[in-house]
């Protein structure tokens, strides 16, 4: 299954692929300039990365690579954004797992529900054979997987009480982001889930159209939804790492030594994104409690175990039952 290619993006696409001089990055002997998106603020974690991604490249290529980074959504949302980098309108791209999940079946895998026991865990994992497994099936889609950022542990938070069991997720209208596999998960613990943009996510909350949301910490502060949701139960049901793509058809046009320096970029750059997301946790989780914000631990056990049906839908071949057992046999 692939993205469908709306009209919008169409447009925007065509002169990309007939002049990439124009759109896009601009490669040449002296200069070759990238495009990199993020739906996060500046300052944030993952743009942070990416920076340090940019810094490194130009460091290592002598001046040659320049990654311009735009953050706040300013090229669109994750699922627009992502469809712009398969055409290389835009060249590289910080997003979720989760909009990939219906182009990149390995995607699915680092989002199931409680599938890594703690972010040590997750990054072993995902720094290892079986994330490079799972980074490498995007090149069937038009995206080079280049590295693995951190998203920590996603939790619930709602506007009308604290979550302490299932039933209190009874009939809960929950965001989720467009992904098969979040439907999923939120419909096996008895909620109602309702896909939407991140950007629409604060207004929804205001207004009713949903009632909760889940995500970590950071996010949580950032995207100001502690103003208007104000119970955040720590359910940690995901461990979704990011993921940094970049536009195929960008990376083929680089000379070899190019290629090189920035896959080397951007794993040098892990370090430094996951030393800001630590401090970052730590931050937004006392600036949204000194706002109000009622945190809860919840037993996870129920909640697990209410999962299931979701293993049995989307982990149905036997390579990606091998993925989800190798992960667990991982030390």
């Amino acid at each position: 299954m692939s993205f469908p290619l709306s009209r919008r993006n169409a447009l925007l696409a065509l002169p990309a692929l007939a002049a990439p001089t124009l759109i896009g990055f601009k490669a040449s002997a002296q200069a070759i300039n990238l495009r990199s998106a993020d739906i996060h603020p500046d300052g944030y974690p993952t743009v942070e990365g990416v920076k340090t991604m940019a810094r490194l490249a130009r460091e290592r290529s002598n001046g040659r690579i320049n990654i311009q980074v735009f953050h706040s959504r300013q090229l669109g949302e994750e699922k627009d954004t992502l469809e712009q980098t398969r055409f290389g309108v835009i060249d590289i791209n910080r997003t979720n797992f989760a909009p990939l999940n219906n182009l990149v079946p390995e995607t699915v895998i680092p989002g199931l529900p409680f599938l890594f026991r703690d972010e040590a865990h997750m990054h072993t994992v995902m720094d290892g054979a079986i994330g490079q497994e799972i980074l490498a099936g995007a090149e069937r889609h038009g995206l080079i997987g280049l590295c693995c950022y951190d998203s920590g542990a996603r939790s619930m938070y709602n506007r009308l009480r604290p979550i302490h069991g299932l039933a209190d997720m009874k009939g809960m209208k929950v965001r989720v982001q467009q992904s098969d596999l979040w439907l999923a998960m939120i419909r096996a613990l008895g909620a109602n889930p309702t896909p939407m943009p991140a950007g629409e996510i604060y207004s929804a909350l205001q207004t009713g159209v949903i009632e909760g949301a889940e995500n970590n910490y950071p996010t949580y502060q950032a995207q100001r939804h502690f103003e208007v949701a104000k119970f955040y139960s720590t359910t940690e049901h995901s461990m979704s790492p990011e993921i940094v793509v970049m536009s195929k058809r960008s990376y083929d046009r680089l000379p070899r030594d190019m290629q090189t320096i920035l896959r080397e970029s951007a794993r040098d750059s892990v370090p430094e994104m996951r030393r800001l997301w630590v401090a970052r946790t730590e931050t937004a989780r006392r600036e949204v409690v000194a706002a109000g914000t009622q945190i809860n631990s919840v037993e996870k056990a129920p909640f697990e175990q209410a999962m299931a049906p979701v293993y049995d839908q989307f982990v149905r071949d036997a390579r990606l039952k091998g993925l989800v057992q190798r992960i667990r046999e991982t030390a």
